[in-house]
């Protein structure tokens, strides 16, 4: 067999869906780390994050029939990924966030990882703040690295209406930082 590696994802849930059912566990390993990454930005707490990541595998696994491989499989993981995180939301929505402690290793004096963690705080806080409307595309452009492209495919708007969104929730961002500053 082909070094895996070098497969894209569509040939690799070709193989899955003919031939090695195993082979789920690749897309796993390429996936769980940013899945898991936004799924506790909009879900702020990395248990839920686990929880409703660990359940889109199993959504992904069992409709993986249902894929159209002439898409990019990312977008409809991260849609699916989505989905999991938006209908935890809805179902508790009178629940308070919990914010983690975010811990950064360094080597570098206390005084300076104090103010990293300060300024790292903030910024969370802001980004929570944020409605999800906003909180979704921000965090898939900027910290998931997606494009405008992929945004739309994953949270099923237009192009135009990513850029909006992004334009609207940077100045909204800054809005609530300034706040948080005075």
């Amino acid at each position: 067999m082909r070094d895996i590696q070098k497969l894209s994802d569509e040939q690799i849930v070709e193989i899955i869906r003919t031939k090695d059912k195993e082979l789920f566990s690749e897309i796993i390993k390429r996936y769980e780390e940013k899945l898991l990454r936004y799924a506790s930005y909009l879900l702020n707490d990395s248990e839920k994050a686990k929880d409703s990541v660990q359940n889109s595998f199993i959504k992904a696994y069992v409709n993986l029939n249902s894929f159209n491989s002439k898409f990019k499989f990312s977008s409809w993981i991260y849609r699916i990924t989505h989905n999991e995180a938006i209908n935890y939301i809805n179902k508790n929505k009178n629940e308070k966030p919990f914010f983690e402690n975010l811990e950064i290793e360094s080597d570098e004096n206390l005084e300076e990882e104090y103010s990293k963690n300060e300024i790292i705080s903030m910024i969370k806080t802001c980004i929570n703040q944020m409605p999800i409307m906003y909180k979704e595309p921000l965090t898939l452009y900027y910290l998931e690295d997606k494009s405008y492209l992929e945004i739309s495919d994953i949270l099923r708007i237009p192009v135009n209406t990513v850029g909006v969104r992004i334009s609207r929730a940077k100045a909204l961002m800054k809005k609530i930082c300034l706040k948080k500053t005075k």
